[in-house]
This record gives C-alpha cells, structure tokens and sequence, in this order.
C-alpha cells in the first residue's frame, strides 16, 4: 500500500469524522427508484394494507416528503416534465402520447438549449443509466426510441451501475412496471380488447411471481367508489402487486449495499403519478397527482443537507423540482432555463398540474395547488372524468362501476365522476380530501377562487402552454412536411492533437471508435487517436443526424 494511502487508511479508522468528510467531497451516486401508476399506497404513509417491508425500512432512514406531485396524472407528459425540468406545455409535451397520437406520430420538441438532466450529469463525469422504459414524449415509449445521448446505457438491468468505470458516479434511473394499470386488469378469460389481450400477455411473466395476498374484503374504499366486487378485487390486485414491487425494490437496495455503495448513494423512491385506477390515473385531483417521495441521505452527506431523517418534510415539492435537485446533489449549479427549484432552497407556494388529450378523447385542464386548495381551469367542461376510454375501460372496476351508474345505484358522490366537471372547479383539500364538493360557485369562496385564477394565468404566461392552439397545429408546427426534422451532421475540425465536434444548430453529440458498441457524449475535445472516430448528433424531437467519421490515415 502506498503511504499516502496507507496514512489516509489509518486517519480513517482513527477518526471516523475524517473518513466521512472524504466521503462527503466525493460526488454521490444518485438513484431514483419509480414506481409507475401508484399513490401513497404505503406502509411509511400510514397505509395499513399495504405490505411494503423494504420501502418501509428505506423511509426510516428517509425525508418522508408529504405533498410532492407530478405535473400531469398519466405518465408521459408526467415523465416529460421530470427528465427536463420544465412544464410540458411548455414544449408540446402534454397530449397523451405523441409517439401514439391518433392524428400521427410526432414528438415534442423542448428549446434547443434544453438537455435531460441525466446528460448534464454524463457530460460532467457521470455514467447514466436507466431500463426499458423511456416515454419521454421527445423519444418512443421503449429503449433504443431516443435521444441517444441521454444514456450511457439504456435498457439496462437493475444493477448496471457495475458498467461504470472505476471511480466514476453514477445516476440511474429504474422504472417499476409492477404496479403499473395493466396489472389491475383482470388476467386470465376472455379479453376485452386487442389492447387488453396485449396486457394480458405481458403481465404474465411478471404475475407467475405474485401470490394473492390481499384480502378484498379488507381493502378501504375512498367515498367517491362504489362497494362492488369488481371493485374490491382490481384494489386488492393493485395491492399485491404493491408488495411484489416492493421486494423488487429490496433486491436492488440489498445489491447496492453488497456493492459498498450505499455510503455514497443517495436513493429516491417515488412513483410517476397517482394509482393506475379510475378517478386516479389521467386526473388532476390528488388521486391522480399527489405521489409518495422519500429521500434517503447516506450518513456522510446528513448534515450537508440538514436532513431530518424518518421524519415528514410537508413542503410542497413539484417532479419539476427534482432535475435541480439533482444537479445540485452532484454540485452542479442548475440552468436559468428550469422552471423547478432545488429541494435544498424550496419554499413553494403552489404546485401546477395539466391534463391534455387523453388517448383519444379531447381534453385540457389546467391546475393550481396550495397546501389547501386546488383550483381547476377547463376548456372542455362538458367532458366528465369517467368518459369512454378504450384502454381504461379494460378495468373490470370501471366497467362495473359505468354499468352502476347506467342502472342508477350509485351514491351523489359515486356518481360524480361521470357528469360534466364544468368550467371551474375549487376545493378545500382541508375539509374535502377527496375533492368532492365543488366551491367554485359558492360566495364566501370568491376571493380565493379569484386568487389561484390568476396565480395560474400568471404561471401559464411565464411558462408558455402549447395548448393555446389545436393539437393539429401544434402537430404541424413541431414537423417538417410531416416529418420529424433531420438533424444537421456534426462538423470535425482537428488541431494540436485534439478532434473537435460541432452541431450548427447546438445539438448534443455522441462519438465512438472503431470496435465500440456505445456512444460517448461529446462535451470536451477529444486526443485524436489511430483509429477512425465516427460523430452523430441530435436535436431533442428530431431524427438523428447521419454519422459522419473521421479517418487519421485520409488527412
């Protein structure tokens, strides 16, 4: 052992402090476990059917954030937002889902000066990974759909941080396909649908791991469901398959602490947005926006961020919040371009949320929330939440609970999700948690109505909402002739032992030599080396570039 080494080997052990302060100046690794479809069905949040031992035994050492919400209540425009750090109206990111629209694909465009914020940790030293699932409304649904220059890898497994070079943080970024809608659907008989029968197959992999543990009978019902079997039982599925994301995510975090990692990892676990079920999913209510987040802080960095572990932190938190949190976590300092703010500085007075085209069904809503009330703007007021919905109509539950509502059997509360929401919509989320009586037209609620009106005209005009024209337009506007934008080629130019790549439009850019399987992210001028180095790059929203090489032995 060198004696460097050696003397730092015995200060450590000498003096604990000392070791903890090395660990702190390192850069930590930083891994955001996601659940998809699910609210805080959990243990650590007071949820007493829940069986989740490991989120449990994550939340006591944890920041147990109790007012966090995503921008949207369905996953892409959700995920939009998260991977910039802007609202996605602000860049065509809302419709549900670009990739799939009805009137063709197309993709979201952000500004150009706008990357992922897990390219800005690859392009300041650190190695980026995350699974199958992508649907960031700027690439497709699955691995491989885009941009390339996000990743080091993606479609990885839940342990690929050991890909890393020696040294090097990490971020990654695994995704729980376990709780997600289709695993309520009912899997087994005859299907409702193509997609259903879809559903069908790919969950079978995954439910030969889950057993029946949840007693349908035992399940709480919030006042706006009906008490049907139907119901009961898609509930008690969706918890079983809680527990079975659970022990996937026990898996990972026993992997991380048999890798020495977990004294320099700080790990978030949160979900997408709200439950995969109806009057959850797609809608801007708490149900469908309001998300666990827990933060757990390894010991070396505690005091750096004057974390109060196990404890509740009812800050209100924005997924926009999350992408300079981050950066900030890997001490960089967060772009003006961000419409989040650092958890470490966050003092927030409102939390915004959009529902857009759904599927097929035309829709816009806009939401404003404070730590009591939520207001709802729409412009399709005759639109009712539990409208036809091909996909979501696969649930048992909501074809049980339309065929009540059809037979009128329903309570006042019941039946509400199926009529009109109306223009306006104010609750008090203190009085009515599950938003079921509508204050907009009631007088002593005037002033605050009026209030959160124009806090959300303010926020739309800071932002910008894409919205404002038809979907068609937007749809026009984000193609060329009715194609995806090419990308230009990047430029090389070579000079004093060093290649240098260009976009002229400041596209990212990713390069490689020959025999390499990845892409490397271009950020610095590279040595130039005997062996043709090829370049292509992208504009988020745009097709690829084509490659272009250079070959040391042709100058």
């Amino acid at each position: 052992m060198p004696l460097l080494s050696a003397l730092f080997f015995i200060a450590c052990a000498v003096c604990p402090a000392l070791a903890a302060a090395a660990q702190a100046s390192k850069p930590p690794n930083i891994l955001i476990l996601m659940a998809e479809d699910l609210s805080p069905r959990i243990g650590a949040y007071g949820d007493k059917i829940a069986n989740t031992p490991n989120i449990d035994l994550l939340a006591k050492r944890s920041v147990r954030f109790t007012h966090a919400f995503t921008t949207a209540g369905v996953c892409a425009p959700s995920r939009a937002a998260l991977m910039t750090g802007q609202h996605q109206i602000s860049f065509g990111g809302q419709h549900m889902r670009t990739s799939t629209a009805p009137l063709g694909f197309y993709l979201a465009q952000p500004s150009a000066e706008v990357r992922a914020f897990p390219e800005i940790l690859r392009a300041n030293g650190y190695f980026t990974f995350t699974d199958r699932k992508l649907d960031y409304q700027f690439s497709g649904i699955r691995a491989g759909s885009g941009p390339f220059t996000i990743w080091d890898r993606d479609g990885a497994g839940d342990t690929a941080w050991r890909e890393r070079g020696q040294g090097q943080p990490f971020f990654g970024l695994i995704n729980f396909i376990e709780t997600h809608e289709s695993g309520v659907m009912r899997q087994n008989g005859p299907a409702h649908s193509t997609s259903h029968a879809a559903s069908q197959k790919m969950r079978a992999a995954i439910t030969a791991r889950r057993k029946r543990i949840t007693n349908p009978e035992e399940v709480r019902l919030p006042p706006y469901l009906p008490d049907l079997s139907e119901v009961r039982s898609d509930l008690a599925r969706h918890y079983d398959n809680i527990h079975l994301m659970d022990r996937r995510v026990g898996k990972i975090l026993q992997a991380l602490k048999g890798d020495g990692l977990l004294e320099n990892t700080i790990v978030v676990w949160t979900t997408d947005h709200g439950d995969g079920l109806p009057r959850s999913k797609r809608e801007l209510y708490d149900s469908g926006t309001k998300v666990p987040l827990l933060i757990a802080y390894p010991p070396s960095l505690q005091d750096k961020y004057h974390a109060r572990l196990n404890q509740e932190d009812p800050r209100l938190v924005s997924f926009v919040d999350l992408a300079p949190t981050v950066l900030t976590w890997a001490g960089l300092s967060p772009p003006i371009w961000l419409h989040g703010m650092p958890l470490t500085t966050s003092n927030r007075s409102y939390v915004y949320a959009s529902r857009d085209r759904i599927d097929e069904v035309l829709d816009r809503q806009r939401a404003i929330r404070s730590k009591q009330f939520r207001y709802i703007r729409s412009w399709y007021p005759d639109v009712a939440g539990g409208h036809l919905l091909s996909y979501r109509d696969n649930l048992e539950m909501v074809r049980a609970w339309r065929a009540a509502y059809m037979a009128a059997t329903l309570t006042e509360q019941q039946a509400k999700w199926f009529e009109a929401v109306g223009s306006e919509q104010l609750y008090d989320l203190a009085a009515d948690p599950h938003e079921l009586n509508n204050l907009a037209n009631t007088p002593d609620y005037q002033k605050t109505k009026a209030l959160l009106r124009r806090e959300l005209e303010q926020f739309l005009d800071r932002v910008g909402d894409t919205s404002a024209m038809p979907e068609s337009n937007l749809r026009a506007r984000l193609l060329q002739n009715g194609q995806l934008r090419p990308t230009p080629a990047p430029e090389i130019s070579h000079k004093n032992g060093f290649l240098t790549f260009s976009s002229p439009i400041g596209a990212s850019i990713g390069y490689r030599t020959a025999g390499q399987t990845h892409w490397s992210l271009y950020h610095e001028p590279i040595p130039l080396k005997d062996q043709p180095i090829e370049a292509k790059s992208i504009r988020y929203g745009w097709l690829e570039s084509p490659v272009v090489s250079h070959r040391p032995w042709g100058d």
